[in-house]
């Protein structure tokens, strides 16, 4: 016969081990003896074994004892059914370690992947990390508000890369976020931002900023994190009045002011998505 603690040593696991099955009723506790200690016999040390065995193995607790008294039959369906669901946590476990993985370089958070794309693409001509939290950041914003839309902004976004000047003009914005006093950089990226506002008029794409972003309320939003992402963007925006627009996010001509830009359309200019141009 056997103390607790020699049970525990043949059987390797723990005394408090052994004590958690009697409470949850897998393993019988046996009578004390004489001296008031339990004592254990050979049949115990096998259903312990048993026990943890099926433990080992990633059988719930739950299910251990349906299968120590189970006849063939009964244990073969039962552990194929807890392979199953092993295997599913395992899939979840690889999914999970597939997205943290994703996660490290911070990009692919709460965005889809055309904008990790465009992200890389935006990397990949030399805009600045604060220009890039700025651009995911905002991002992040619209794909929870209109996420069947983000493909669609994001082709047009990743077509305007395709031009020289656009990429340029990623350079003055990099600039900016390291000297956002600096009157004639942001005078000049003003006229550029203009100059995107007047061919998104000729080509008539402004008419359809109410159908990218038809909510007044989150236009409102993406317009106050633009100014919180950077201080320059107040005063750009007033720049950009001078030359006859208002907006940000949605912009629009300013009644009784003649709009002056001084150079072609160059693209996007923006610390927030802007509409597309």
């Amino acid at each position: 016969m056997l103390t607790i603690g020699q049970l525990a040593a043949y059987t390797g696991v723990t005394v408090k081990a052994v004590r958690h099955y009697h409470r949850v009723g897998l393993l019988p506790e046996p009578e004390r003896d004489g001296s008031g200690y339990r004592a254990y016999d050979a049949p115990a040390v096998v259903r312990l074994i048993r026990i943890r065995t099926l433990a080992e193995a990633g059988v719930p607790l739950a299910r251990v004892r349906q299968l120590l008294d189970a006849d063939e039959a009964t244990f073969a369906e039962a552990t194929a059914d807890i392979d199953r669901q092993l295997r599913e946590r395992l899939r979840a476990l690889q999914e999970h370690r597939r997205r943290i993985a994703a996660l490290r370089s911070g990009d692919t958070l709460a965005v889809p992947a055309e904008v990790v794309d465009y992200l890389d693409r935006l990397r990949a001509v030399g805009a600045p990390p604060q220009l890039l939290q700025a651009e995911r950041d905002a991002w992040i914003l619209v794909a929870a508000r209109w996420p069947d839309s983000v493909p669609a902004l994001m082709a047009d976004k990743v077509a305007q890369l395709e031009d020289p000047q656009v990429v340029e003009l990623y350079g003055l914005l990099g600039r900016l976020a390291d000297d956002g006093q600096d009157e004639g950089l942001l005078r000049d990226i003003a006229d550029r931002m203009c100059a995107l506002y007047e061919r998104a008029a000729a080509s008539g794409h402004l008419a359809l900023q109410d159908e990218v972003m038809p909510d007044p309320a989150f236009v409102a939003l993406m317009d106050s994190f633009a100014e919180q992402a950077h201080p320059a963007v107040g005063r750009l925006r007033e720049l950009i009045a001078e030359r006859g627009w208002t907006g940000w996010t949605r912009v629009e001509r300013l009644d009784g002011v003649a709009a002056g830009c001084s150079r072609r359309p160059l693209g996007p200019s923006r610390l927030a998505p802007a509409p597309p141009g």
